[in-house]
């Protein structure tokens, strides 16, 4: 009898408060799928913890107490996504400026004047014969780690380690020529 009445007395509290509790919801979340979740698992919540509370406590009071702290963890959770979002935009208009800063400053003369060869030429002659020979493997005949590996009979980690040393000696050798080692030999990268 008293499951009965209780039934009946939810019946009659979902009847009364649930479109107003899917107003008060939707007014904060702003997506009324979202609004009818939060409501209907406070609902589910009262149902459950009813056992719980007193005879005089504020039922619908207790459930608009629910909502408001779903729809608080709803609205930090969307507040955290937006800042990620943020953060990856933020980063995408970095390399985004960052590309533009560097083809504006691409002077197609100055990429292939004899100063800019010259010193190319003469670091790339000045590495060990294997670095030289792996990096030429890699920048000018564009072969993979893996192929370079499987040619020369060794690791792929030191096809990296060759590349990476001929890539420094590069960058250092052309310290005046920032742009030109980018377009040159980072952006070819495999």
């Amino acid at each position: 009898m008293a499951e009965s009445l209780g039934l009946h007395f939810f019946n009659q509290l979902y009847t009364d408060y649930n479109l107003r509790f899917v107003r008060f919801a939707n007014s904060y979340v702003r997506n009324i799928t979202v609004a009818e979740d939060i409501v209907t698992e406070a609902f589910v919540a009262y149902w459950e913890n009813r056992n719980n509370l007193s005879e005089n406590s504020n039922i619908p009071a207790y459930v608009l107490t629910i909502i408001r702290n779903k729809c608080l963890n709803y609205l930090q959770q969307q507040k955290i996504h937006n800042e990620i979002l943020d953060n990856i935009q933020a980063h995408s208009n970095w390399v985004l400026d960052m590309q533009i800063s560097t083809l504006e400053a691409c002077n197609p003369e100055a990429l292939f004047s004899s100063e800019v060869q010259k010193i190319i030429d003469d670091t790339l002659a000045s590495l060990p014969e294997k670095t030289l020979e792996v990096f030429i493997m890699s920048r000018y005949k564009n072969m993979s780690h893996k192929e370079i590996a499987e040619a020369l009979q060794i690791t792929t980690k030191g096809v990296e380690f060759h590349i990476t040393k001929a890539l420094a000696q590069l960058r250092k050798n052309l310290k005046d020529y920032t742009f030109i080692f980018l377009i040159l030999f980072l952006y070819n990268n495999h």
